[in-house]
């Protein structure tokens, strides 16, 4: 993020902005939303339920995740006002897939978010130095309790998955299918070309291959390769609204926050999601204003350039 210039444009009138967007068709009232995140009772007693409620507090987008602490339909009655995607991890056993995504959609999720950069899980280091294990109260309630064993010691991750399944997935549901993980041109291609509604670039919070790109960096040639025959968003690396505004600027439809939102649920619970989403808010506002900006349909790509330029003066 640091390494992109912002090339403000000024003399508009910019007394009031307007951060609303859509997602899929749907209204959002910023194009900030929250990530999925596994286990968040490990944060705050509040968990999913208290990230949910502070995304509708903002009309924004959650996506709720399979290795959730609270069930998918809790996380619904929560707040089923607001605007929910779930993100899917496909199992091995396609039937309990299938039963899954059934649950999913009779919640009334709005999309699925198939995460596909998690064939096999990385080396994490981090973990293996602090030995790390949920604690014996949390656990992936998504999931039936003959496979949380399983899930919890392997993420009942299938290294079989494959384009295929991308059409099995439509064949069982009817809901949009958005893919999270894509970090090329060339995949991003065959994502149009197998009916993709979107996808959500991101790395996996840089914990799955050493070297990947930055998910802002690797964003433009996906959303190249993307034209307008789905919606790309971008997670990973989101800490200010200068953030917010260099991806939107770059061609993301909307941003999702993991990290901020897991901040905020360690401070104070739901409210302390909401102070986060609050901050986010208001800087990509404030933004907005110093480049000329009134609406989202005014951030475009020559807002936003390289620093070498620059660096070489």
């Amino acid at each position: 993020m640091k390494r992109l210039r912002l090339r403000p444009r000024f003399l508009r009138d910019v007394t009031s902005r307007d951060l609303s967007t859509t997602l899929l068709g749907r209204a959002v009232d910023m194009p900030i939303g929250v990530s999925p995140v596994g286990a968040l009772g490990l944060f705050s007693p509040y968990g999913d339920l208290g990230a949910a409620k502070a995304a509708a507090r903002f009309k924004t987008c959650m996506i709720s995740s399979t290795s959730s602490n609270s069930t998918l339909e809790d996380i619904m009655k929560s707040s089923p006002e607001s605007l929910k995607w779930f993100q899917l991890y496909v199992r091995p056993d396609r039937e309990l897939t299938k039963a899954l995504v059934q649950r999913v959609e009779r919640a009334g999720y709005r999309a699925l978010v198939v995460t596909v950069d998690v064939a096999c899980v990385g080396r994490r280091y981090q973990e293996l130095r602090y030995r790390f294990k949920l604690p014996p109260h949390l656990k992936p309630l998504n999931l039936g309790k003959n496979v949380v064993q399983d899930h919890v010691r392997n993420r009942g991750h299938d290294p079989a998955l494959s384009w295929k399944d991308v059409a099995w997935l439509r064949s069982i549901c009817s809901l949009p299918i958005i893919l999270k993980g894509i970090l090329t041109a060339e995949d991003a291609r065959l994502a149009v070309q197998h009916g993709v509604d979107g996808i959500l670039v991101s790395n996996h919070g840089g914990r799955q291959l050493d070297g990947v790109p930055a998910t802002i960096e690797a964003l433009p040639e996906i959303v190249q390769a993307a034209g307008d025959k789905l919606e790309v968003y971008m997670d990973g690396g989101v800490r200010t609204g200068t953030d917010v505004l260099k991806a939107l600027a770059l061609g993301a439809r909307a941003v999702f926050i993991g990290r901020p939102a897991v901040w905020g649920l360690c401070y104070k619970g739901q409210e302390g999601v909401a102070k986060v989403l609050s901050i986010l808010n208001e800087e990509l506002s404030l933004a907005m204003a110093l480049s000329g900006c009134r609406s989202i349909a005014d951030i475009t790509p020559d807002l936003v350039v390289r620093d070498s330029p620059y660096s070489r003066l």
